[in-house]
């Protein structure tokens, strides 16, 4: 069942993705490769990826999450947890060298899992491997599928087989979705707690701002339909509701695991998002023609939201050049957002790979003069910023640096623009206050640059770049 000795975690990717198809996981790191394809440049530079996994089930009700990894890897996963806000304990299996070679750790899995599974508490306990368990073969698979009623949730999510932490995301909630589609198909389920609804609904996929699902409920009210659960869900009886939508958006675009079980279950996949006055109109039309709802009722949708979004959109220009990047998979919706603002955005780099379903996305923004870089690396995002030298650089904590030691305004994506509604009427011009008060620092960034005059020493940054270049 397992190898004789135990892999290291500073063996390298390759050496563990080959440990892990040794121990039997070839299956799975194959699917992860097929869903999750990497760049040519392998994969972009981001936090530890199972941190995404780990945030939707510390985000759901009634979700237990224990983690199965080294020591390191668990304190850092859960310190970005609660820093991110999270107010649940993390578990933790521990383990050695003897103990993940002799098969010791699973026992011990298997017993802490049994140990948690009260069902007065839970109604899912989730198990995550990360590198060096995976890279052994420590079999979630052979833990029972539910206990008591709880289920049991165990998922491999190693950093050299998921790339980014926003697809890691994906990968509980597709694991999730397979479960609750398979009980779906046994039987009755647990109702929706609001109740079902009386319309067809849209299951929303990839998480978004609180405000957006709001926003999309009401643009669809036209249409006789209704805004379903967001996967990844608050709760495991939304899956059921989610999966009983007819069609699913894929508003974040890369949720490959879980479209596959909207697909398995039936449903069609209707891509982009309703962001600006073109995307809205496009995305309306899509989801009327999904529902075959008659032309006077996606025109209705259209007319309520379409002249309300264009006034927002000319009562809160931007003006400006502007570079964009990010990890959050929301990159090229932020994008188009700030193009019908009337910035001049150049450049948009996202982490996340090219999928059918973002393809409306790239064509409008490359139709506009946008380069668009999927799993966009640092180098990518660092070369782009010194090769169009935007107004703005909007982007990761290391582009954000990096501009101001050029002396260009910069914004953290993840905590000042993704955390902003981007749909609907309520989305146009929401970014416009902190992108223009942003823009409005270029005199203070000449000012202290002038001052401090850094000289002629080449930034750390510019070193990468010309490393890069080189190789």
């Amino acid at each position: 069942m397992y190898d004789d000795t135990a892999p290291s975690c500073h063996g390298g990717k390759a050496e563990l993705r080959q440990a892990a198809k040794a121990a039997g996981l070839t299956e799975t790191i194959e699917r992860y490769a097929a869903d999750y394809p990497m760049g040519p440049h392998d994969q972009p530079q981001s936090m530890c990826p199972a941190f995404g996994s780990l945030r939707v089930g510390l985000r759901m009700r009634r979700t237990a999450t224990i983690l199965s990894g080294s020591a390191c890897c668990v304190y850092g996963l859960t310190f970005t947890s609660h820093f991110y806000g999270a107010r649940r304990t993390v578990g933790y299996v521990p383990f050695n060298s003897e103990s993940l070679v002799t098969g010791k750790l699973f026992e011990d899995i298997r017993e802490a899992v049994f140990k948690l599974a009260d069902p007065a508490l839970y109604d899912a306990v989730v198990i995550i491997n990360l590198c060096v368990p995976t890279a052994s073969g420590v079999p979630l698979r052979l833990l029972p599928k539910e206990i008591d009623g709880v289920r049991i949730i165990g998922i491999d999510v190693p950093g050299f087989g998921v790339p980014t932490h926003a697809e890691a995301k994906d990968v509980l909630a597709g694991a999730m979705l397979a479960y609750a589609r398979r009980e779906a198909e046994q039987g009755p389920v647990q109702a929706p707690r609001a109740g079902r609804s009386e319309r067809p609904a849209v299951a929303l996929l990839g998480e978004m701002f609180p405000a957006d699902p709001v926003g999309i409920a009401m643009m669809l009210e036209p249409m006789g339909l209704a805004a379903g659960p967001v996967v990844p869900t608050r709760e495991w009886r939304e899956l059921y509701s989610a999966l009983a939508c007819p069609v699913a958006a894929a508003i974040h675009p890369f949720y490959t695991a879980s479209i596959r079980e909207f697909e398995a279950a039936g449903r069609a996949i209707v891509g982009s998002a309703p962001v600006g006055h073109d995307g809205t109109a496009d995305w309306l039309d899509a989801i009327g023609a999904a529902f075959a709802v008659p032309r006077a009722g996606i025109d209705a949708a259209k007319a309520k939201v379409l002249p309300a979004i264009r006034g927002a959109l000319e009562r809160a220009p931007v003006k400006g050049r502007i570079t964009l990047s990010g990890y959050e998979g929301s990159e090229l919706l932020v994008a188009r957002l700030l193009v019908e603002s009337g910035a001049d955005v150049r450049y948009v780099g996202t982490a996340c790979p090219r999928t059918r379903w973002s393809e409306a996305d790239r064509d409008w923004l490359q139709a506009r003069g946008v380069m668009v870089q999927y799993r966009a690396s640092l180098e990518h995002d660092l070369a782009a910023l010194k090769e169009f030298r935007p107004d703005l650089a909007i982007g990761t904590t290391p582009i954000v640096q990096r501009a101001k030691e050029m002396a260009i305004p910069a914004l953290y994506f993840t905590n000042l623009i993704s955390a902003r509604p981007l749909m609907g009427i309520a989305g146009a011009g929401a970014l416009a206050q902190v992108v223009n008060a942003a823009l409005s620092n270029t005199a203070r960034f000449d000012e202290m640059r002038d001052f401090f005059d850094p000289g002629p020493a080449q930034s750390l940054a510019d070193q990468a770049i010309g490393e890069r270049a080189a190789c």
